[in-house]
C-alpha cells in the first residue's frame, strides 16, 4: 500500500496519513481506516464534550438569526454517536427561524430538506433514520449543520462514505453555506480530498467558536458552480 503511517497521538491513536501520490483505493482504505478510529473517539465523547458543542451551536444560532431574518437551517438527526443538536433546533423554531432536516430520496442524488418543527410528525427514512413527513413541505436552506466522522486542518469532512453532502453542496445555486460539527479529537492532518470533495466553510466543536463571521454570510456575493458530482466510497451517509 502507498500511504504511510504517520504517528499523531490523538487521545491515545495514530492517524494515517497517505503519500502524496496515493490511488483513489489506497485514498479509500484510509479513510476506512479513520473512521473506524474516529467513530471510536466519537462514541467514548462524554456529556460535558458533548454538552459545550451543543451550547456553541445555540450561539451560533443566535447570530445566524440576528444576521438574517427567518433564516432556514438545516440540521440532522444523529446516528453511530453523531452531536445530537436537539436544544439548538428547538430553540431555533422558539426564534423564528424555519428549521429542516435532510431526507434521502435516492442514494445517488442530492438530499432534499423538509421542514421540522416541534410538533412535526416523522417517518422512517433510509437507514432507519427519522425524517419528516412529506406533508411537512420542502425548503431551502441557507446554512447546513452537518456531522462529521472526522476533518482536516482545511476543514474537508470525512463523512459516512455515501457523498450526499457534497452532492448537495455541489448542486445547490446559490450554495448555502455549511458548518461541520464534531469533536477537536476528530481532526487528522489531511483526508487527502479529492475533486468532488468540498470544504466546510466552518467547523464547530466543544472550543470557543467565533460567531462574528456569521455574520458576514448573509451580504451580497457571488456564488460560483461547484463539481457535480461526488464519488461515493460506501453505501452509507
Amino acid at each position: 500500500m502507498n500511504f504511510v503511517a504517520a504517528i499523531q497521538l490523538q487521545n491515545g491513536s495514530a492517524s494515517l496519513t497517505p503519500a502524496a501520490d496515493s490511488s483513489w483505493p489506497e485514498v479509500q482504505a484510509l479513510r476506512r481506516a479513520e473512521r473506524e478510529r474516529c467513530r471510536a473517539l466519537r462514541r467514548a465523547a462524554g456529556p460535558e464534550l458533548r454538552a459545550s458543542i451543543e451550547a456553541n451551536a445555540l450561539r451560533l444560532v443566535d447570530a445566524l438569526v440576528q444576521a438574517k431574518r427567518s433564516v432556514v437551517l438545516a440540521f440532522y438527526w444523529p446516528i453511530q454517536g453523531e452531536i445530537g443538536l436537539f436544544a439548538a433546533m428547538r430553540h431555533a423554531c422558539d426564534l423564528g427561524a424555519v428549521v429542516a432536516l435532510p431526507v434521502v430520496v435516492d442514494r445517488d442524488a442530492p438530499l432534499l430538506f423538509r421542514r421540522w418543527t416541534k410538533a412535526t410528525r416523522m417517518e422512517t427514512g433510509v437507514w432507519n433514520i427519522p425524517v419528516p413527513e412529506a406533508s411537512a413541505g420542502e425548503v431551502d436552506p441557507h446554512v447546513l449543520l452537518v456531522p462529521v466522522v472526522g476533518y482536516d486542518a482545511r476543514n474537508f469532512r470525512l463523512g459516512n462514505g455515501g457523498g450526499y453532502y457534497d452532492r448537495t453542496l455541489a448542486a445547490r445555486v446559490p450554495r448555502p453555506k455549511s458548518v461541520g460539527v464534531g469533536l477537536t479529537a476528530l481532526r487528522m492532518e489531511s483526508i487527502q480530498p479529492q475533486a468532488h470533495d468540498l470544504p466546510m466553510d466552518v467547523m464547530l466543536t466543544e472550543e470557543a467558536f467565533d460567531v462574528g463571521c456569521v455574520a458576514r454570510w448573509f451580504e451580497d456575493r457571488i456564488d460560483c458552480a461547484s463539481p457535480p458530482c461526488a464519488m461515493p466510497e460506501e453505501d452509507v451517509r
